[in-house]
């Protein structure tokens, strides 16, 4: 199995060290991962400046290719210009924090699985709950794995993604996987007004997650109560109810 491994937290990141060495066991990996960090980028593309990719070491050995870019700029110009072979399959993560709900609009964790998806490859976004650097990814790296061998099994169809989510708690007490839908959240957005040394003030955004639906057949209730969650994501941005309304309501859109 060929695997392209990405993230949005940058080539440097723990989760994604942790995924690679996972993924090894099952499978020829090849990184293409943004040189810094890129956390909710969402579906951004490079198009007014020029992307380069350096070949990036860990440990003395060639890791992957660091790339100025976006996740989804990423996994583009891997598949495009810089693996010699297409992958069977692309693993995005392990992003530090949840990419639950109303998330997955703004992660470029999921943006780069999407990215995949649209090129028609079987693709997988990974996250743990924890925002810490020190969190344990070793946990969401060995689901992740399992989910990677299981995938053929699934029959996943064109146009979806898995987007899998990871609770922070020790492995014992993980009470297995589940599949969920999302969960109906969202953020309560407030920026922080502080000063930089010149006294120029400036703007940190600090927002409240608040889970409004998240019982346990949710991608936050099935973390709350101790799983792993696992959500079919496709994207069919037409609303079909309201189309088929409108081209029955004898009102036609004015050209003047």
């Amino acid at each position: 199995m060929n695997i392209l491994v990405t993230n949005d937290d940058g080539i440097d990141s723990p989760g994604i060290y942790a995924l690679v060495h996972e993924l090894r066991r099952i499978g020829n990996v090849m990184v293409v991962a943004p040189d810094r960090q890129q956390s909710a980028v969402g579906h951004a593309l490079t198009v007014s400046s020029p992307l380069r990719a350096v070949q990036f070491h860990r440990n003395g050995e060639m890791f992957g290719y660091a790339v100025n870019g976006t996740p989804a700029d990423c996994v583009k110009l891997g598949i495009s210009s810089l693996l010699d072979i297409r992958p069977d399959i692309v693993v995005s993560g392990i992003n530090h924090g949840a990419n639950t709900s109303i998330n997955i609009l703004y992660s470029g964790t999921v943006s780069a699985a999407t990215e995949a998806m649209m090129m028609g490859i079987p693709a997988i976004a990974v996250s743990l709950t924890s925002f810490s650097y020190d969190a344990d990814m070793s946990a969401a790296a060995m689901f992740a794995k399992k989910i990677a061998l299981q995938m053929p099994e699934m029959n996943i169809p064109a146009g979806t993604l898995l987007n899998v989510n990871v609770p922070t708690i020790p492995l014992e007490k993980v009470k297995g996987m589940r599949f969920t839908r999302l969960s109906k959240s969202m953020w309560e957005d407030k920026y922080e007004k502080r000063y930089d040394p010149m006294e120029r003030e400036y703007y940190w955004i600090k927002g409240t997650y608040h889970a409004i639906d998240a019982d346990g057949m949710t991608d936050d209730g099935a973390l709350a109560e101790g799983y792993v969650s696992i959500t079919p994501i496709h994207y069919e941005m037409t609303n079909d109810k309201v189309l088929e309304r409108l081209r029955n309501s004898g009102v036609i859109p004015s050209v003047t």
